[in-house]
This record gives structure tokens, C-alpha cells and sequence, in this order.
């Protein structure tokens, strides 16, 4: 019988080349990838590490050089996770784009992918059969793309021989373009030393891992840092067993989550505070009897405010599935710092706390990694002390460099003390970090402070309305800023829904909600990541334009048209390429 390969993980790797190499051998060990019929594939680390490897001597063999950049359209978890290794392996650097979320909005999601494989200066476009069909659009459009390729065509392309290129822990390792939930997206420059450093932080402090023994489920997008990182490459610095779930799997079948966590008997999974509400409304009597969740070990929140009624509707919900207390996790995170910034103690009891004594209360996010540090600014850039509220700002080996070919923003945010700006405003205590909001979304209202997330958490618990799908923010009135709430509503809400909201925000927040718009599910403007974009909502509200841009459903009415205007561009692309290749062939000598 063959002896089962349990190489030595209790080093941090320098790079995430090093950590998938050190994991050849392990057969038994690796990623499982459902399909869109829940249908599993199972993948050892030892297979991925030749998948990687050979797809990332295929990318040189096109003559790609060490440090090119590479634009990723790729919907299926497997593809993904091999050519963004691939790439890593070619000392190439992936940059993870967003599919089309929904047939609708075709045109803004070209317009964004055309943005962005331009400021990076992509050299090659990788994506699959279906998605090409959209794609070819923007080849003609960027100066430095030389193809796209499919991953099916990718596979048929000779590869390399010889010593890949070095890969040291400065190199870039890859682009993380932010959402632009308050911005114009920007590519974060992630090097292989930040990327270690977070994901050794993430495994051995926050979630304290057991090598080869144990097993993380996500449905998150690839794309997105809290899939990729938190479970691609955070799972290979200790050899721990994944399963992805497709993220479309999920939205469809929002089950899928918690079933696949019971099939598998996985300890770690995470997801946005709107997912948790999600799985506590759709789970049925029938479900939590039958599935088996006492094997966890961290269920983990972040991404998004978390709202404690949420999470403790969460626990009690899934407590007769087994779920233990002290599970939940809230985290504290963002691209600039590579990921995680701070975590909850493992296996405490979540807790909350008000800022003041007549305010709302807040989750603790827990307390920095080591080697980390917190702390809170004010618009001085003097620290302040504890139970102060401020911008939070934090420091350390996962802070990354900066923005690519951005000096100017870099400059606003990375500052020459280390500290990295967050934009978000906290405060500490005992240590523990509370996010309170966002600092370009405070709404001042009669010469006081208020946080939209709070006004958006009383809205949200109105009776028909959609969970983590509420804004709030002001707009100029009569004679003072004037409180406007947008929420999407389930088909089935009452009449009075209206009102409804308007009396939670005056009960629980004694404030005059001025206007309360009701949507259909999918018209709030949000970001690639799921994302609420505050500012973007206003714009619209002010515009006269809010829910007349399209909507993030699939199926909309003019589906069929917008797909055959985007096909016919991208064929006329793909002929301006060719053409293009053809006149500028080098002659045979």
C-alpha cells in the first residue's frame, strides 16, 4: 500500500508557488469542484500542482514574459483556480475580472472590463467558450492585448521546457482591482510576501488550522479577495481540503451552502453578513433535520457590516442542525491589506457594544494579527486613543504597495508612517476593532452623526423587505439635509411597507425618514462583489434614473437583444484582430 505523503507545513512558504510545491505528493488531500448541477470533481493537491504547472508552461509558450499581466474572464471555479496558479507559477501576474452578472447590464460590464485590462496593460485575455462569445469586443480596443484565448484552446498550445522564472516574495503576485463601492476601481499590486503573510496570519491566528485534517466550503466568487485568498490560497499554506460551490449555484439555490457543509463535515466556511440572513430565512424545518452542522468550527463574516440580530438569528436557527455556539467569526478586511485584517477569537460568544450610551452597538471584528497593528486616526493623523471614534488605520506585513499606476491615490492612502487609510471610520476597545461605517457615506441630519448602516439595519427588518438590500443616505431639502431610505421589497409585501419603514427608523433611531423609495429585488446599483453602492443609489435617486438602469437579475426583457448586439461587436473584434495579425506578420525569410 502506498504511504500517504504528509509533507511539512509548519513554515511559512515565501511565496504561493512555494506552498503549492511543497503539497506535491498529496493525493488524497485537495480542492472538489461542484458543477452547476452540484455534481463534484475532485482535484488533489498533487494533481493541481501539474494542472498549474502545465497550463503556466503553455502561457510562456505563447511568449509571455515574467511579469506580463493576464486578464481572467473565467466562470467555472476549476478553471480559475488553475490558470491563476498557472500564471503564478509563469511568474506572470492573473488579473482576476468579473463575469457578466446578468444579460441586462452588458454594456456597463464591457465598459468595466475594458477599463480595467487597459490600466493593467494585459497581454493576454483568458476566458472560456461561452464567455469569448462577449469578450472579443474589447481585444481591438486595448493596445497591449496581443490575444484571448480560451482555456480549451489554452490546453491545446505547447508548453515549455526548461526552468520556470523565479518567483521571490517582492514580485507582484497579482492585480485585486477594488469594487468601487466609493470609487473608480483600482488595481491593488498584491505581492507573493503580502499574500503569505495574510494567509499564514489567516491560517495559524485567526482560524488555527489543523493540516491535512480538515475541510472549508465557498460558494464566494474567485474573483473577489475573500474567495481567492481566503480559500485558494490560504488553504494551501497547511494543506486543508476546499470545495467550491459555483457562485450562480448558490444564488439559485441558496441551500446548496449549508447542505454541502453537512455533506462534507467541513469545519471553516465565510460569507457577507446578507448570505447569513439568507440561509436562516431559506433553511425549512425539514433541511435543519437533516443536516448535521456540529463539525464546524468557524463560520466567519465579513465583508460587509455586520448586523448582530442577523448573526444571532443565524445561530439560533442552525443550533438545530448542531451548530455550535461561539462558531461565528466577524472579521475585519480590504484589498489594500491584502485581506483580513483583524479576527474574532475562535470559539468566543459574539458581542456588541455602543459607542455611546444612547447609540447603536456594534459587532466586535476582533483583535489585529500579530506583526499587525490597528489603530484609529483622526483627520489630523494623530492616533487617538481607545472608545474614540476615528479612521481606522492599519500597518504591517500584509499592507501592500500600493495602486498600480496610481502614485496619486497610492500617496492619499499608503502613508509614509506605514499606516494604510481605510476610509472607514471605528473605534477600539479592550483592543477589539468596531467598524461603524464608511466615512464618505455619513449622513449628518440636524448638525449630528449618523451611520447609514444603522438606518438601513431598522429598514431591513421591516416585513417584506430584502435583508443587506437597503440604503439610506440624505439628500439637500427645504431647509436641511433630508433622510431618503431606497429598499428592495419580496413580491409578497404588504401595503404598508412604506410606512412601515419610515415608523422603525423614528422608533428605534428617532429620525424623519423624508422618503422611502420600494424596488423590485435586483435594482440597487451594487458592486461585483455584492456590494451596496451608497453613492451611486443617491446619484440615481437625484438623476430621476433610480431603477430605470437595468437591474442584476438574469432574464430581464431586453436579454435577448442586448446578447445580440454584444455578440455582433465582439465578431467584428475578433475579425479586427485577425485582420490586424495578419497585416503585421513578420514575412518568412
Amino acid at each position: 500500500m502506498t504511504p500517504i505523503v504528509r509533507p511539512d507545513v509548519s513554515q511559512k512558504p515565501a511565496t504561493v508557488v512555494d506552498a503549492l510545491r511543497r503539497l506535491r505528493g498529496v493525493t488524497d488531500v485537495g480542492h472538489t469542484y461542484l458543477d452547476g448541477a452540484a455534481k463534484p470533481s475532485f482535484f488533489s493537491f498533487d494533481a493541481l500542482n501539474e494542472a498549474a504547472e502545465t497550463r503556466g508552461r503553455r502561457l510562456l509558450g505563447l511568449g509571455l514574459k515574467k511579469g506580463d499581466r493576464v486578464g481572467m474572464v473565467l466562470s467555472q471555479p476549476r478553471d480559475f483556480v488553475i490558470s491563476f496558479l498557472g500564471c503564478l507559477y509563469a511568474g506572470l501576474v492573473p488579473v482576476p475580472m468579473y463575469p457578466p452578472l446578468s444579460f441586462g447590464k452588458l454594456d456597463a460590464w464591457a465598459d468595466g472590463a475594458l477599463r480595467i485590462l487597459a490600466d493593467a496593460e494585459a497581454s493576454l485575455l483568458l476566458t472560456d467558450g461561452q464567455l469569448q462569445s462577449v469578450l472579443w469586443q474589447v481585444v481591438p480596443k486595448v493596445k497591449s492585448l496581443r490575444d484571448l484565448l480560451t482555456v480549451e484552446k489554452l490546453d491545446a498550445c505547447p508548453a515549455i521546457d526548461g526552468a520556470m522564472p523565479s518567483v521571490v516574495p517582492d514580485d507582484l503576485c497579482f492585480l485585486q482591482y477594488t469594487s468601487g463601492s466609493t470609487a473608480a476601481p483600482k488595481g491593488v499590486m498584491v505581492t507573493h510576501g503580502n499574500l503569505m503573510a495574510n494567509a499564514w496570519a489567516i491560517a495559524t491566528e485567526g482560524m488555527e488550522l489543523v493540516p491535512f485534517a480538515e475541510t472549508a466550503v465557498s460558494w464566494l466568487p474567485l474573483y473577489h479577495d475573500m474567495g481567492l485568498i481566503g480559500f485558494v490560497t490560504t488553504p494551501l499554506v497547511c494543506g486543508m481540503a476546499a470545495v467550491f460551490i459555483p457562485t450562480l449555484l448558490f444564488v439559485k439555490r441558496p441551500n446548496i451552502w449549508m447542505q454541502v457543509m453537512s455533506d462534507y463535515k467541513a469545519q471553516h466556511t465565510f460569507g457577507p453578513n446578507f448570505a447569513y440572513a439568507l440561509a436562516a430565512r431559506k433553511a425549512t424545518e425539514a433541511d435543519l433535520a437533516k443536516w448535521d452542522l456540529s463539525h464546524g468550527r468557524v463560520y466567519g463574516c465579513g465583508a460587509e457590516p455586520i448586523h448582530l440580530a442577523t448573526m444571532l438569528r443565524f445561530e439560533e436557527t442552525f443550533a438545530k442542525a448542531g451548530l455550535k455556539r461561539g462558531s461565528i467569526m466577524p472579521a475585519y478586511g480590504m484589498a489594500e491589506a491584502t485581506l483580513a485584517m483583524s479576527f474574532h477569537t475562535r470559539g468566543e460568544q459574539l458581542f456588541a457594544s455602543a459607542l455611546h450610551d444612547d447609540g447603536p452597538a456594534f459587532v466586535s471584528c476582533g483583535k489585529p494579527f500579530s506583526e499587525h497593528d490597528l489603530a484609529i486616526m483622526d483627520d489630523e493623523g494623530s492616533l487617538l486613543g481607545e472608545n474614540v471614534e476615528g479612521e481606522i488605520v492599519h500597518r504591517g506585513p500584509s499592507v501592500t504597495p500600493g495602486y498600480w499606476k496610481h502614485p496619486e491615490a497610492t500617496a492619499a492612502c499608503f502613508l509614509p508612517s506605514g499606516w494604510l487609510r481605510t476610509g472607514d471610520l471605528g473605534f477600539k476597545r479592550d483592543g477589539n476593532i468596531y467598524i461603524t461605517g464608511r466615512s464618505k457615506d455619513l449622513i449628518i441630519l440636524n448638525g449630528r452623526n449618523h451611520h447609514p448602516t444603522t438606518i438601513e439595519w431598522a429598514a431591513a427588518e421591516v416585513e417584506g423587505v430584502r435583508k443587506g438590500n437597503v440604503v439610506a443616505f440624505s439628500v439637500p431639502g427645504d431647509d436641511s439635509e433630508e433622510l431618503v431610505v431606497v429598499a428592495e421589497t419580496r413580491p409578497d409585501r404588504p401595503d404598508n411597507t412604506a410606512d412601515a419603514i419610515r415608523a422603525a427608523v423614528a422608533e428605534q433611531l428617532s429620525l424623519k425618514v423624508a422618503n422611502v423609495v420600494l424596488m423590485a429585488a435586483g435594482q440597487l446599483p451594487k458592486t461585483s462583489s455584492g456590494k451596496l453602492q451608497r453613492n451611486k443609489t443617491r446619484q440615481q435617486y437625484l438623476a430621476g434614473t433610480l431603477g430605470k438602469e437595468g437591474d442584476r437579475t438574469l432574464g430581464s426583457s431586453g436579454e435577448k437583444l442586448t446578447v445580440a448586439k454584444h455578440v455582433a461587436k465582439s465578431l467584428w473584434g475578433r475579425a479586427a484582430h485577425t485582420a490586424n495579425k495578419l497585416v503585421n506578420r513578420t514575412p518568412e525569410t
